[in-house]
């Protein structure tokens, strides 16, 4: 059985001050973790061996929100995989919508990142999904399938069991719009199809796809409750303490 994975990505908020702070209160309003939830933040690079120091008692892990895909070298302001495992982290974004938006992520670069990421023993948690236009164009589910055959081409089956995909309905990120529970399933049942064509269905099975558009409190229930929904990859409910709690115990 798939465990729920619970991540929170902070994107570009909380430096050190602002995420002791958020971490504190996390730490206080969740007492545990349920036993069938993972439970992530990803901070921003900055907050990182912070955030890995303030939670070293806690079941909480600790992601980053992109990596390198060299080891080293000369590329300013990038950070490599084995500096992540060094600071503590056990999970690592890879291929988010705004990173492909803003910052030319493509489909090989996110091949290359995800390769690397599991070769240093980091869980990367991979991002597809669609915009409205692409949406209305109906060529969604061509696009994810694509993106996610590109995302795991020359990916081992037993390393693709080590990696998590989540879906973003691009459309539905910092929107207030969301996806139906009916067209979330959809899409991810789409995703595991794909996954079970490129491996197996036991493969497929044991992977897990996050919803990743505008999961809060009031619609995480039913969102989580989707047969093939294995958790959420959330953005601004991560960052009040109380809303991401409500999100974790919402399974």
């Amino acid at each position: 059985m798939r465990r729920f994975l619970i991540a929170g990505n902070w994107k570009m908020n909380c430096g050190p001050a602002d995420a002791a702070e958020l971490l504190e209160g996390l730490k206080n309003a969740k007492a545990e973790v349920a036993e069938e939830v993972d439970v992530l933040v990803c901070p921003p690079f900055v907050s990182l061996s912070m955030s890995v120091n303030y939670l070293h008692d806690t079941d909480i892990q600790v992601g980053a929100q992109n990596l390198h895909f060299e080891d080293n070298g000369a590329f300013t302001g990038e950070v490599s995989a084995t500096m992540l495992t060094e600071a503590g982290c056990a999970f690592v974004i890879i291929g988010h919508s705004e990173r492909r938006e803003y910052f030319g992520e493509t489909d090989s670069t996110v091949n290359k990142k995800a390769k690397k990421a599991l070769e240093n023993d980091l869980v990367p948690v991979i991002c597809v999904g669609e915009s409205l236009d692409q949406r209305k164009q109906d060529i969604h589910y061509q696009l994810v399938e694509n993106q996610t055959k590109a995302a795991f081409e020359g990916i081992s089956s037993s390393e693709a069991l080590d990696a998590v995909i989540a879906y973003e309905p691009i459309w539905a990120i910092g929107t207030g719009e969301t996806a139906t529970p009916e067209q979330a399933q959809e899409m991810h049942a789409h995703i595991r199809g794909v996954l079970a064509g490129l491996y197996d269905k036991e493969t497929a099975d044991g992977i897990r796809i996050l919803y990743g558009g505008s999961m809060k409190p009031g619609n995480a229930e039913e969102l989580l409750g989707q047969e093939d929904v294995d958790g959420g990859l959330i953005g601004g409910a991560s960052l009040k303490a109380e809303d991401f709690a409500q999100i974790i115990y919402a399974r």
